[in-house]
């Protein structure tokens, strides 16, 4: 039953009860530190994407040790970068990160930028992943949306259950709409329904009795109800060509140099899947074939 307490003010929720509540209840994340630069937040912010923080956090402390500024990475091969980014999955990303390091060192002296645009401008830069670094690097007031920021969104302001499909420009002007003026409080505004939809406005467990906004919860208000859309299909992994990918790059990673492609055959019995995900490592970039037909990661023959 809803108390008058907990019952939402008028219009649009005022949340910005949330900037003292972040900056009391924040998870010590290393790149969360004050003297982590927008090149530490990039590198986070890509590693984070579809990977949980627990895998991240030592594989990062790991690339900031060896490679403290985007000209360090971008002077290792594109092999030890691979290896180094280890199992934390679409390893593309090492690679388009390999690139935008190249690009900051020589087009931007070393500086990840500040600016959302030129942000976007880097190779394997996307919207998400530009308007973090904008925000959580250099402070700035930007709607910063993934699918934690949106389930709030859904929960606090609209009343719902679930955020349902992303629609990009709804989003961004619901989590704008929220953002005080003043460009730190903003910036903090953003980490904060972050980490709400993170640590207590989850998906099946919410703990709404923890939440700092439940007194303006539009859900709350309206009895807490379920999410009405489609039943969204889990993704396995199992058997998967993401898998299959995965373990035949482990190979490469683990030689010293050329592997003869029976080596390659033994680590999965589906011929026909182990090709397919052979050739499109090939087609990625992600190894390379020697004159000989045996197989390395990139540069490494």
């Amino acid at each position: 039953m809803t108390t008058d307490a907990d019952a939402p003010t008028t219009s649009a929720p005022d949340l910005t009860e949330l900037i003292l509540w972040f900056r009391s209840n924040a998870r010590a994340l290393p790149w969360r530190e004050p003297d982590v630069t927008g090149w530490g937040v990039l590198v986070s912010e890509t590693m984070l994407q579809q990977t949980p923080v627990r895998r991240v956090e030592p594989i990062w402390l790991e690339w900031m040790s060896r490679w403290p500024a985007p000209s360090d990475l971008a002077a290792t091969s594109q092999a030890e970068v691979l290896r180094a980014w280890g199992k934390l999955g679409y390893p593309r990303r090492a690679l388009r990160l390999h690139e935008a390091a190249g690009v900051v060192a020589t087009e931007h002296d070393d500086v990840v930028p500040s600016d959302v645009d030129t942000l976007l401008a880097l190779p394997g830069v996307g919207a998400y992943t530009a308007r973090a670094v904008a925000a959580f690097a250099y402070g700035k007031r930007v709607p910063v949306v993934d699918t934690n920021v949106r389930r709030v969104v859904a929960r606090a302001v609209h009343g719902a259950g679930d955020a349902g499909p992303p629609a990009t420009n709804r989003d961004l002007a619901d989590v704008e709409a929220l953002l005080p003026a003043d460009e730190a409080r903003a910036s903090a505004l953003s980490a904060g329904l972050m980490e709400l939809g993170q640590t207590v406005c989850t998906v099946r467990s919410p703990e709404c009795e923890r939440c700092p906004v439940r007194r303006r919860c539009a859900w709350q208000h309206n009895g807490r109800p379920a999410y009405a859309g489609p039943a969204k299909k889990v993704q396995k992994f199992a058997g998967t060509d993401r898998q299959v990918r995965g373990k035949l790059l482990d190979v490469l990673r683990g030689a010293e140099g050329p592997v003869a492609r029976k080596q390659l055959d033994a680590v999965w019995s589906d011929a026909g899947q182990r090709d397919r995900c052979l050739d499109s490592l090939l087609v990625d970039g992600l190894m390379e074939q020697t004159d000989d037909g045996r197989f390395a990661l990139p540069g490494e023959h």
